[in-house]
């Protein structure tokens, strides 16, 4: 199986998982740059899963679908392009002999579903949209901080060898608040110098693994001393609660700059 991200607008990612002969695609946003990578080389589209809502996740699903009759797999929650297969959390759906759990990640959008798969050549592989970017999370348009935290920690709670195909290139800047946040971590620090070096050779900085980002991410890191520190520093007098201290970071994050 190979595994690549599709550049689409500004900072998306349409990943592409395909076997040398049939594929399928994660949130195609678009459907010109898919359907060119298909092409180039030369595989059959079978399966669009989709995550949530938002258009630049759903804008090339009708192209696509017209153009290749590959079946449509999306959450059963949340407004899609019809017709499509609805699905949400704890049910399985396949795809390239595979099998992918659903796993319900509200926050983001309220209905947001994240796949995972344990199968594919001994690395775990979770598609999970718009709520865990490598050393950030989504914003909350729909979902309350309650609801994200608990999902981010069902995402941290997978296998650390899992890779991490987040839909966007915002490394980075989510790197550049994380350490505002645990300046004395130094894990983090050599991954944004990593990160910097791809970034500088025009090379995606993803997939991240569960392992990488339960280190660095302070979204995934509200309980560690530093983080919660960083937080109270924001917010005189918020207490340790790790949900509190979550959204303290998230909206810290909005303005950040």
């Amino acid at each position: 199986m190979q595994l690549l991200p599709i550049p689409a607008f500004t900072d998306n990612y349409i990943w592409l998982l395909h076997d040398g002969r049939r594929a399928l695609v994660v949130d195609p946003g678009e459907a010109s740059g898919v359907l060119a990578t298909l092409k180039d080389l030369g595989l059959a589209l079978d399966t669009i899963l989709i995550t949530h809502h938002h258009a630049d996740h759903t804008g090339g699903v009708a192209a696509l679908r017209e153009a290749t009759g590959a079946q449509v797999i999306g959450p059963v929650h949340e407004p899609m392009p019809e017709p499509l297969h609805r699905v949400g959390g704890g049910e399985r759906v396949a795809a390239l002999g595979l099998a992918f759990e659903v796993i319900d990640v509200p926050g983001h959008t309220s209905g947001h579903i994240a796949y995972y798969t344990p199968e594919l050549d001994g690395l775990p592989l979770l598609f999970c949209g718009d709520t865990l970017f490598s050393g950030g999370c989504g914003r909350l348009f729909e979902g309350t901080p309650a609801q994200m935290h608990h999902s981010l920690n069902r995402l941290a709670a997978l296998p650390g060898t899992t890779r991490v195909c987040c839909t966007h290139e915002y490394t980075l800047s989510n790197l550049k608040f994380a350490q505002a946040v645990e300046p004395g971590n130094a894990e983090l620090a050599a991954y944004a110098r990593h990160c910097q070096q791809q970034r500088a050779r025009n090379q995606p900085t993803l997939p991240s693994s569960i392992d990488l980002e339960r280190r660095i991410n302070p979204f995934l890191r509200t309980a560690e001393p530093e983080v919660v520190a960083a937080a109270q520093q924001q917010a005189p007098g918020l207490s340790a609660d790790p949900v509190a201290v979550f959204a303290t970071l998230r909206e810290w994050k909005n303005v950040f700059r």
